[in-house]
């Protein structure tokens, strides 16, 4: 038998499980959340020191909730979020047990489910796993024990961090450009590894990028809209917020390279390529702001030119005549950062609502398992899906879809 019996049960307490319990609040439906940590636990152990949000504090909001500030297009730190969250969960006031984990769910003989946790068993008619999109590190088995210093950019804290020497940072999304412009700044000599990318300016023509998806309504372009493609934007709030020019970088002094392909007792196989994926970024930056041109001159919107925008520098040499073998000791190389990205954590769901790959089978995060649901995920339903100000839509969504099994 249970420990206890609950209507609905919400696993994850950071931003995607405190909007669900504010929509089943506002409906009236009683639930319970789990958080195995603390509220906002990856945005307080899993982010650098240095960190600034990708989005304008002006658009930066939760549902019945916008984030205060006081420059509207400044850029956020992890403290100033992570005290946001809190005081959303302040707001809110969720039914919350905090350092409680889900081990396992499975479903009940007559249906709905039941929760091992590891403070005792709870059924449940319905469950929202909240769990977000970023539950599992991941990070290449190339280098293995090698003895160079190694982190994975969730763990990254700061330059200090880091043992002297150069540090090579693969991975060049939003992530490991920030990291590595910070290492940049901090003098270090910085290695940075470049793949497939989609390069988007910070601005144009007056206006904020998030400001031009909203606009475009490119925010709300659905999965199947969007195709095969998965690649996140290169975007930064850094340094007041610019656009990320990887030729930039190396005009500072950075060296790029392609992507890793292979390792041998610290010398690293470079593919070819970097050239091309550079044009191929170049290709998706100018496309977007030839729509952008064709839109203001569509919709007629009084919005200056914005010619510098198509200034591109040369390549530099590292792109022209590009490494294709780096030998970590030889190029005294001390540290590698692995912003590598991401993948989610479902082991812990028994039952069949993922695919091969481990990824959550649904439509708009509603499952084929009645009673089962997903929120936070990227694209769960739009683009917009996984920032602070889209989850809420998603929420709602599933909010109705939990009120309509209940009449």
């Amino acid at each position: 038998m249970p420990d206890e019996k609950i209507e609905t049960l919400v696993v994850g307490g950071g931003q995607a499980g405190l909007v669900m319990s504010h929509r089943l609040k506002q409906r009236g439906l009683s639930h319970l959340v789990l958080e195995r940590h603390r509220i906002a636990e990856r945005w307080r152990s899993e982010r650098w020191d240095g960190l600034k949000f990708q989005f304008p504090n002006w658009s930066v909001r939760l549902p019945d909730f916008p984030f205060p500030h006081s420059d509207p297009d400044g850029y956020a730190n992890t403290d100033d979020i992570v005290k946001f969250i809190d005081d959303y969960a302040a707001f809110v006031a969720p039914p919350i047990r905090c350092g409680v984990a889900v081990t396992r769910l499975s479903q009940c003989g007559g249906g709905g489910f039941i929760a091992e946790t590891t403070d005792g068993t709870i059924a449940a008619d319905n469950v929202v796993v909240a769990t977000g999109p970023y539950q599992r590190n991941l990070v290449p088995d190339l280098l293995g024990d090698h003895p160079v210093f190694q982190v994975h950019a969730a763990d990254y804290k700061n330059p200090g961090q880091l043992p002297p020497g150069a540090v090579l940072v693969a991975g060049a999304g939003a992530s490991g450009a920030q990291i590595a412009e910070e290492l940049l700044q901090a003098g270090r000599r910085v290695y940075l590894s470049v793949g497939r990318h989609r390069r988007l300016p910070r601005r144009y023509r007056g206006r904020d990028l998030i400001w031009w998806l909203a606009e475009m309504r490119l925010d709300q372009v659905t999965p199947e809209e969007r195709g095969p493609a998965r690649l996140g934007p290169v975007i930064s709030g850094a340094y007041g917020g610019r656009t990320i020019d990887f030729r930039s970088f190396a005009a500072d002094g950075m060296i790029l390279l392609g992507r890793i392909e292979a390792a041998h007792d610290g010398v690293l196989d470079i593919a070819s390529g970097l050239a091309e994926s550079m044009a191929d970024g170049d290709l998706v930056y100018a496309t977007f702001l030839g729509a952008v041109d064709e839109y203001v001159r569509r919709r007629k919107l009084d919005l200056p030119e914005d010619p510098d925008a198509r200034t591109t520098l040369p390549n530099p040499p590292c792109v022209t005549e590009p490494l294709r073998r780096l030998d970590l000791a030889a190029e005294g190389i001390s540290a590698v950062i692995w912003a590598t990205g991401y993948g989610v954590d479902f082991d812990w769901i028994d039952l069949p609502v993922t695919d091969a790959k481990g990824e959550a089978v649904h439509h708009n995060g509603i499952s084929a398992v009645p009673g089962l649901y997903f929120l936070g995920l990227q694209w769960l339903s739009k683009m917009n899906s996984s920032f602070l100000s889209g989850v809420g839509d998603d929420a709602e969504v599933l909010a109705d879809h939990i009120l309509a099994r209940r009449l």
